[in-house]
Formats: structure tokens, C-alpha cells, sequence
């Protein structure tokens, strides 16, 4: 199976900018949107072959998720269950045949960490509802079969130095904040593997985020915040962890997952 996310920084513009020529050229059977920008009814996307899959803010032209699936999901959740951490849209969660698939939209922490202590409710809360999947208690509280969790998307958080550019400079801010960082562990430590990190743990200069300012991305001073993460057991099943610096069209590019069906 091959699997891809990308944050779009606006499903509009993108669509401008090729989007469903990207969609296309992976030829992925899940591709997932973050970002989006979007309420519903604003976009008409051509994805033929794929079921379509959104969770949209209350907030107009903010946040918001999408999945575009080739397996039509048995299930599909649009939030944590909780209801102020669901009203922006961050989360899409389908249950596939093998395992469930989790979009998400980790918030920023802002300037000044303003929104360190939302961020940290919402990682807490995500890391649970993650881990229920996974023993199979839904957010109601209704038992289903267990099943393994690929979690995907914008987590907003560089983990370790070699995942930013310049990490001396940037340390406390957010994105690579000691309170995200540790968070983000805290995620891994419940049983998920960062997949390209497993692959390629010596990898510098590998990145999925660049700011628009100071020509970033033309000198690879950037961030790698968009992940994929598994459950331990799937990870003798993944095949490729990757990056696509080359696809634009956002301020983010793709990250892939291949995986043993």
C-alpha cells in the first residue's frame, strides 16, 4: 500500500496549482489532506477511484482535514469526542480493512507559545483516542475489534535537533518548544514508531516544512513537522518512509509511507 499526506496550506490554492495532477502521479490508495481551508460545499475535487472523507472547522478558510481513500472505511470518526478540541476540524479517522488511518492537524503553539497549554490538552487527548483505536474502545466508549493505527500529517513539532535546520536558534519557540518535544515522545512512548526517523535515523537536511520568508526552501533551512507514525507491530511491514521536497505548491511537501498490504 502507499500512502501519502500533505499539508496544502489551503485546498483552493492548491487546486490552482496542480493538486490533482499530484493526486494522480502518486496513484497512492490513501492520500491525506491537512489545511484545507475549506467548508463544505466550497470545493468540487475530481479524485475518481477515491471515497472523499472531510472534517471542516467551524471557523471559515481555518484548519480542517481530508482523506481520500480507494477503500470505502467501515467507519469514519471526525474528531476526539471532545467537543471544544473538535471544532476546528483536525481530525479524520477512518477504520480500513487493515488497521485504522488517522489524519490529523496538530494546532500551533503560536508566538510566545500563547497556545502551549491547548496544544498540550489536544496532544494528550489525541494520544489517547490513538491509543483506544488501538485496543479498540471507540471516543463513546464502544468496543470494537482492535486493530493497529497509521497516524499521519502536520504535528507541528520538530522531535529532535536534526530535524530542523537551525535548531540553536529556534530552541524554546514553537514547533521545538522542551513542552512539545517531550509531548511528541510522550506519543512514541505509547507504542508508535516515527517510521522515516526508524529508516533513516542518521538523515539530516531532511525536511517537509519551509517558511515563505528568507528563500527557506531554496536553501533547506527548514523543519520536518509531518510525520507518519505506526503502531510497533506494523513496522516490520514498512517498506519506504519518504519525503517529496521536489512536489510544490504549498509551504509543506508530501511525506509517503509504503507499506505491506
Amino acid at each position: 500500500m502507499r500512502l501519502v499526506s500533505w499539508n496544502v496550506n489551503g485546498i483552493r490554492a492548491v487546486l490552482k496549482k496542480g493538486f490533482e495532477d499530484v493526486v494522480e502521479a502518486f496513484d497512492a490508495d490513501v492520500f491525506a489532506l491537512q489545511e484545507t481551508k475549506c467548508q463544505a460545499g466550497q470545493v468540487e475535487l475530481a479524485a475518481p477511484g477515491y471515497h472523499q472523507y472531510w472534517s471542516y472547522a467551524e471557523r471559515k478558510g481555518y484548519s480542517g482535514t481530508a482523506v481520500l481513500s480507494r477503500q470505502e472505511a467501515s467507519r469514519a470518526l471526525h474528531g476526539l469526542g471532545i467537543g471544544h478540541l473538535d471544532a476546528e476540524g483536525r481530525v479524520v479517522a477512518l477504520e480500513l480493512e487493515p488497521f485504522w488511518f488517522v489524519d490529523v492537524y496538530t494546532p500551533n503553539a503560536q508566538n510566545g507559545l500563547a497556545r502551549i497549554d491547548h496544544r498540550l490538552e489536544w496532544d494528550g487527548a489525541f494520544r489517547d483516542f490513538c491509543a483506544g483505536l488501538e485496543q479498540g474502545t471507540l471516543p463513546s466508549g464502544e468496543s470494537i475489534g482492535a486493530k493497529p493505527v497509521v497516524m499521519c500529517g502536520d504535528f507541528n513539532v520538530a522531535h529532535q535537533e536534526i530535524d530542523l535546520k537551525n535548531p540553536g536558534p529556534n530552541r524554546g519557540n514553537a514547533g521545538f518548544s522542551d513542552e512539545e518535544r517531550a509531548s511528541f515522545s510522550a506519543l512514541l512512548d505509547a507504542g508508535f514508531a516515527d517510521t522515516f526517523r526508524r529508516l533513516h535515523p542518521e538523515e539530516a537536511g531532511a525536511y517537509s516544512w519551509w517558511s515563505y520568508r528568507f528563500n527557506a526552501r531554496a536553501n533547506n533551512a527548514g523543519w520536518r513537522i509531518d510525520y507518519f507514525l505506526v503502531s510497533e507491530e506494523l513496522m516490520p511491514r514498512v517498506r519506504a518512509a519518504s519525503l517529496y521536497p521536489e512536489v510544490l505548491g504549498s509551504d509543506h511537501c508530501p511525506v509517503g509511507l509504503d507499506l505491506d498490504a
